[in-house]
């Protein structure tokens, strides 16, 4: 008799998901699923991008009675015409379709010149989440109303003339969050009053309202003073100087960056209290910093470490840091990006590399030219500095002093960082000693170390932790970051913990994710208290290399890609620049070998510009994910890595 199979690969086995489906199987990967106050953002920010872009004067939130919420806005109003290739009315397209919107287009002719930039998501999320949406869009002498259900059209689109009644133009948007998709449907009252009110600030002259209907309450936001009145109001302690605020934008003959890119910002420095620190992004809260905030570290330390080498302020042994410059720092930073990349869908940290040197490019001299002229104020804030660098120092000799005795003898091919500033320092666990030799003369020798590795490590997922030592690799991994092997239900000593980030680095092909997943094992079954702590990470290297020739005003340029996909998008951008086709040049890299120090340094290592991974269980307990790595590194589990390929083969991407 045959052995009936529990299921039939075949395939009518393969499902394609449509339209918005995706957003209701898997609203973790488009929005934040504790509270529905996202999904409102995504509304609110179309409000705000169109007063960025001069069109609105005023905003207005309304916390209904029913739990719904109204967003409404005096802007240009959603085009409801039918769109010349998809032939439906634009402001259905808007709502009901994930890769629409009027943020495409950056170029001169486009809607938007700078908006919260452009992931293909956006309203169109908060409509699946919702049981109803109601959107109304007045303009060009005519009312435009349509009405949906869970993403779905329930009334369709009717055009009417305005009546008197009526504003003259603008969109109107009432939402109703569906509570199943959210562990919470209340909205979080201070985050919202607070994202509100930094639109006002940011926008000085737009008008943002909130009436909320069940506490009869009304607040008004409208700034002119700007940056410097709203962090002068917010901060937590006395500043030692006066605030230093300013702004810097690129003008139609800048070489590097597009007319209108730039950023303004206001800082203080206090001796005590919890610094203040708010950055934005095209008016989008980045709660998670990004390139833009290293822009502004960069150009601050860049400045005060000139004027303290000029007036010759440092005293003997003392090392600066950026840190020094930055830890008593408090700060509203707005950039405007012409096309920000941003980390995630609901855009909490900015990707963009090139904001690092845009903002830094426009802090800098003005920081160098304001501590010259005032050159009293200047000393105070070097003495600051100073003073935060010589307690750093003495915290690491502390700690070296208290473990010096009873530290095991550390790997010869270890190649150690100076400072001993936990916080600070990290660990490059590399593949191959000809990386390794790239990595030390690439790094930062102040915090970084490299550990380089031969071979691939042991599979250590069935190794009695009594025999890890025997491998001389796994050996001086636990001795390099000065943590002994442990369980997850023990109380490993984390005081003799060497480094706060242990990076795994290995090649971008096949045998670099190999050696990955055989240090991850490690580290998942060995040292899980390291993996549970957020201290081991994923270093992410550069596939490819771009080389783009000399453009109108703009010079030969290189950039890096992680896979085929981001290659593609980098050509693409190319193309829309003018670079006729085939004049740039792409190169592979076989490995971290071929990477000089420079490359390897900008691509992989330098923490403003770099990709660093947090390896988390994600939404897996650790059973899951034990029973998961089992069927994949256990030795006697083939049966059940067949099945799982022949379940999720066909979602892998394999570069070969």
């Amino acid at each position: 008799m045959a052995t009936k199979l529990p299921s039939d690969y075949s395939e009518g086995s393969i499902r394609v998901l449509k339209g918005l489906e995706p957003v209701k199987q898997r609203p973790g990967m488009y929005t934040r699923t504790d509270n529905p106050l996202h999904v409102i953002q995504e509304v609110l920010d179309n409000s705000a991008d169109e007063a960025l872009a001069g069109y609105g004067k005023k905003i207005k939130v309304t916390l209904y009675l029913d739990g719904s919420v109204g967003i409404d806005d005096d802007g240009r109003g959603i085009p409801f015409g039918m769109h010349p290739e998809e032939q439906a009315p634009v402001i259905e397209l808007v709502f009901t379709r994930l890769h629409a919107g009027g943020k495409f287009d950056k170029g001169k002719g486009g809607a938007y010149s700078f908006s919260g930039g452009l992931h293909g998501v956006g309203v169109s999320v908060t409509n699946a989440l919702a049981t109803r949406l109601e959107a109304t869009s007045y303009r060009e002498g005519k009312a435009a109303r349509l009405v949906f259900s869970a993403g779905d059209v329930i009334e369709p689109l009717h055009i009417r003339a305005a009546s008197d009644g009526d504003r003259k133009q603008g969109t109107s948007v009432r939402v109703w969050p569906d509570a199943k998709y959210f562990e919470s449907s209340a909205l979080p009252m201070a985050e919202l009053t607070h994202l509100l009110r930094s639109k006002a600030v940011l926008m000085p002259g737009v008008q943002v309202t909130l009436v909320n209907e069940k506490t009869k309450d009304t607040q008004v936001w409208q700034y002119k003073g700007g940056l410097r009145d709203y962090l002068a109001q917010n901060l937590n302690a006395d500043p030692v100087i006066p605030l230093f605020d300013g702004e810097g934008f690129a003008d139609a003959n800048h070489d590097s960056f597009a007319e209108g890119e730039g950023a303004s910002w206001c800082v203080a420095f206090t001796e005590d209290g919890a610094p203040v620190r708010e950055s934005y992004v095209n008016l989008i809260p980045t709660s998670a910093g990004g390139t833009h905030e290293s822009g502004l570290r960069d150009g601050l330390f860049t400045a005060v470490k000139s004027f303290i080498e000029l007036h010759s302020l440092l005293p003997k042994g003392v090392k600066l840091l950026p840190e020094d410059v930055f830890a008593r720092a408090s700060y509203v930073l707005s950039a405007k990006v012409l096309d920000p990349q941003f980390q995630g869908q609901i855009k909490e940290r900015l990707n963009s590399r090139d904001a690092v040197r845009l903002v830094s490019s426009f802090v800098r001299p003005t920081l160098e030219l304001w501590l010259n002229q005032h050159v009293e104020y200047g000393k105070k804030l070097a003495e600051l500095a100073i003073k935060a660098a010589q307690s750093r120092q003495k915290a690491g000799q502390k700690v070296e002093k208290r473990k010096g005795s009873g530290v095991a003898v550390l790997p010869g091919k270890l190649t150690d960082c100076e400072s001993k500033d936990l916080a600070q320092n990290e660990v490059f666990l590399v593949e191959g000693d000809s990386a390794g030799g790239s990595a030390k003369m690439g790094r930062n020798k102040e915090s970084q170390a490299i550990l380089p590795l031969r071979g691939k490590v042991l599979n250590t997922w069935e190794v009695e932790r009594d025999r890890l030592f025997a491998n001389t690799e796994i050996h001086d991994i636990s001795v390099a970051i000065g943590v002994d092997p442990h369980g997850p239900n023990d109380s490993p000593d984390l005081g003799g913990l060497r480094y706060g980030k242990v990076c795994i680095l290995s090649d971008a092909d096949v045998d670099g994710s190999h050696i990955q997943v055989l240090l991850l094992t490690l580290f998942f079954r060995h040292f899980p208290k390291l993996v549970e702590a957020g201290h081991v990470y994923v270093a992410r290297p550069p596939l490819f290399r771009v080389d783009a020739p000399a453009r109108g005003k703009k010079p030969a340029s290189k950039a890096y890609a992680l896979d085929e996909g981001e290659m593609t998008a980098i050509l693409d951008k190319l193309r829309k620049e003018g670079v006729r086709e085939g004049a740039w040049s792409i190169s592979r890299f076989k490995g971290l070998g071929e990477m000089n120090a420079e490359q390897l340094w900008d691509t992989t290592l330098n923490p403003d510009t770099r990709r660093l991974l947090p390896v988390q269980l994600g939404c897996f307990n650790f059973v899951q994910t034990e029973s998961l790595i089992t069927k994949l590194m256990g030795k006697g589990e083939a049966a059940a890595r067949r099945e799982l390929m022949e379940l999720h083969g066909d979602a892998v991407d394999v570069d070969i």
